[in-house]
């Protein structure tokens, strides 16, 4: 591999010299300028920007950690962040943590392998149970969490309203109706999942709907494992005629079991719009939440620790949600 010595060592000069044209120092000749770029292009270099940073322990550099960059929600996210950040001059370097059991075990090596390189600052959505492991890195590098909060430590989040969304939409159900409303979820200790089940349980108790363990319905890891098992509930005489889809997976996984399955009559509102939500028949009622606007203010949290280590930023901030009725949440129990 070609490096900024071999640069020098064909331009004639010093590889500090090369790196003072990389930097556009004011105080470099022109003719030394053209000299490095043409041993650039005789040797086909392309500075590497982003391991300098790394190496210097610059500014240049943020990592950005979310579960699943397929998900729509942390795929927008991840794009908006990332127009961001390039714009204010740097780069970013995202991974993804994955779900269940296998993320929270990947999580703790993941994050502490960014954060060795000297990143200049971290946003992440988490997926494990505690937090408290990144305490002594949160002293040397500003961590932004986003979607949830962080748990077992103290630090600056950016979240969504969760409970309100959960709550909206139970509630919009039993508006339209129904008495037994299922909640789909999948087993995991991320915050939203349980906050959106908390709102959930306050809907049902202000409307009084049914309320029974088999009508939550949250069995496994999968989403697509979860959704199968709703359905068949779906055969029981006292089968619940709507459901509350906790994510955007699950309610994808939730349309197509519902769709294989040939039932049509149950109404459904999931937390999360998804492509294409609008276009199915009938369209997907969701709740709709605002990843880019997340990722916005993610971002202006971490450039405000970054550029003033000693400030004490706003710790807490909660971004609100609003249901879109388009078709199935609007379902009259069968």
């Amino acid at each position: 591999m070609t490096t900024m010595r071999d640069v020098a060592r064909v331009a004639g000069v010093s590889a500090k010299t090369v790196s003072r044209v990389f930097n556009d120092d004011p105080h470099v000749t022109e003719e030394t300028r053209d000299r490095v770029r043409w041993a650039m292009q005789k040797l086909n270099y392309v500075p590497n920007l982003l391991a300098r940073s790394f190496r210097a322990g610059a500014d240049a550099a943020v990592g950005l950690a979310v579960p699943d960059i397929a998900d729509p929600f942390f795929a927008a996210m991840t794009s908006s962040i990332e127009v961001d950040l390039v714009g204010r001059g740097m780069a970013v370097v995202v991974t993804s943590l994955g779900h269940g059991d296998q993320g929270a075990e990947r999580e703790r090596s993941f994050l502490e392998a960014l954060l060795r390189r000297q990143i200049s600052g971290l946003i992440v959505a988490c997926v494990s149970a505690d937090q408290s492991y990144l305490a002594p890195w949160q002293e040397r590098t500003p961590i932004v969490f986003v979607d949830r909060a962080p748990k077992g430590l103290s630090g600056v989040y950016v979240i969504e309203d969760d409970l309100g969304g959960a709550r909206e939409a139970v509630t919009h159900l039993a508006g339209h109706g129904h008495r037994r409303v299922a909640f789909l979820g999948v087993s995991t200790p991320v915050t939203t999942t349980r906050r959106r089940l908390k709102g959930y349980r306050s809907a049902v108790a202000e409307n009084g709907l049914h309320d029974s363990p088999d009508l939550i319905c949250m069995p496994a890891e999968s989403a697509e494992e979860s959704a199968a098992e709703l359905v068949k509930r779906l055969e029981a005489p006292d089968a619940p005629t709507a459901v509350f889809s906790s994510n955007i997976p699950c309610t994808m996984a939730l349309v197509l079991a519902l769709q294989q399955a040939e039932r049509t009559d149950v109404a459904v509102v999931g937390f999360g719009d998804f492509p294409m939500a609008a276009a199915l028949a009938p369209a997907v009622t969701v709740v709709d939440q605002d990843p880019a606007g997340l990722g916005r203010i993610a971002v202006e949290r971490l450039v405000q620790r970054i550029e003033d280590p000693q400030a004490q930023p706003r710790r807490r901030t909660v971004l609100p949600v609003h249901l879109i009725p388009r078709g199935s949440g609007e379902l009259p129990p069968a």
